[in-house]
């Protein structure tokens, strides 16, 4: 078996990269075991505003306008709906806050997204003394939805494989690569966290984030838009609420722990006073990098061998611009921006 591309990893960013080899019609078959759950829980939301600090978030213009048509196109392909429209309101914890908010709105980029204004929530289960700040043109995307689809189409297609990587079995001939009786031109790791056991890319520097999501049944909230305070409160439909996320930098596991729900309720009972139940908790490790800037390029010495991954917490706003930025690389050699290139990492 001849291909373009083997993917390692099927995640957001084996999604981005694996759709743009579909549209430049390059062969390729994909690899993943299910060990990494990141996307899975991902909150999805596309903000192009950091929201402790009233700041734009790098790069987000064009992030932006090459990921929103991006999952429209999935959309269309898939024949389903992943994308959905969310304001944000975020509740004011001091005068203070509110003057940083007028400040901010002033700013390039900021103007199309939060309103010059202090708002009201009127909604009778929140606390928000010193009012919230609206965004406007923010969303988010059901990465859980998207990505078992998304995997259905691929092994419908006969280009996915539901099984370990072995790096043992690499073989480096000439200007291809053997790999159980495929050869390739390229293999493209899109491993999140288990990128640490990768023996060509392991030792980029990765800050493994444990992050801890728990839903919520509340009936009586009835919210059509993201609260962000603590913590974010995210409605999903059928009276259903996302709660997150916790950050641990010293537990690498995908299991859900009592201190991690624990740490959200707390928080949580910070301004919410409705009843709710807790109906579900969920836990993944964010593959994130000390700058905030993606993984991207490939091998020092085996040019075969690419990178993409690093996608942080704004994976979905990231990775198909990611994605382009490798492959125009692999295929025209168009240079990765040194701001995502791996090679901003040597000594």
């Amino acid at each position: 078996m001849e291909v373009d591309y083997i993917i390692v990893g099927m995640g957001l960013a084996g999604i981005a990269f694996s759709k743009k080899l579909l549209a430049e019609k390059k062969s390729f078959v994909v690899f993943e075991n299910e060990s990494q759950h990141s996307s899975t829980v991902a909150g999805g939301v596309y903000n192009p505003i950091v929201l402790k600090r009233f700041t734009p978030v790098w790069d987000a213009a064009m992030q932006l306008k090459i990921a929103l048509p991006f999952y429209g196109e999935l959309e269309k392909t898939l024949q389903a709906k992943y994308t959905h429209t969310l304001p944000i309101h975020r509740i004011f914890k001091s005068i203070q806050e509110q003057n940083n908010w007028f400040v901010a709105c002033d700013k390039p980029l900021m103007q199309d997204y939060m309103l010059p204004t202090v708002g009201t929530d009127k909604n009778q289960g929140l606390v928000s003394d010193f009012g919230v700040g609206k965004l406007v043109n923010t969303g988010r995307v059901d990465t859980k939805s998207l990505l078992k689809d998304y995997r259905s189409f691929l092994m419908g297609k006969g280009l996915l494989k539901m099984e370990s990587f072995e790096y043992d079995a690499v073989e480096h001939i000439e200007s291809s690569i053997k790999y159980k009786g495929i050869t390739a031109g390229h293999i493209v790791f899109c491993e999140g966290y288990g990128m640490l056991k990768n023996p060509w890319f392991k030792d980029l520097p990765m800050q493994e984030a444990k992050g801890e999501l728990i839903t919520i049944h509340a009936p009586a909230l009835k919210t059509d838009y993201l609260i962000k305070a603590s913590v974010f409160v995210m409605p999903i439909g059928n009276d259903l609420y996302k709660v997150g996320a916790t950050f641990n930098w010293k537990d690498k596991t995908n299991t859900p722990t009592l201190a991690g729900k624990e740490e959200l309720l707390m928080k949580l009972d910070m301004f919410l006073t409705c009843p709710y139940q807790v109906v579900d908790h969920v836990a993944g490790i964010r593959p994130t990098v000390k700058d905030r800037r993606p993984l991207v390029g490939v091998h020092p010495v085996y040019k075969n061998l690419a990178i993409l991954n690093g996608l942080g917490t704004r994976g979905v706003m990231i990775a198909p611009q990611a994605a382009n930025q490798l492959y125009d690389f692999l295929e025209h050699q168009i240079a990765i921006p040194k701001e995502v290139c791996i090679g901003r990492f040597k000594a």
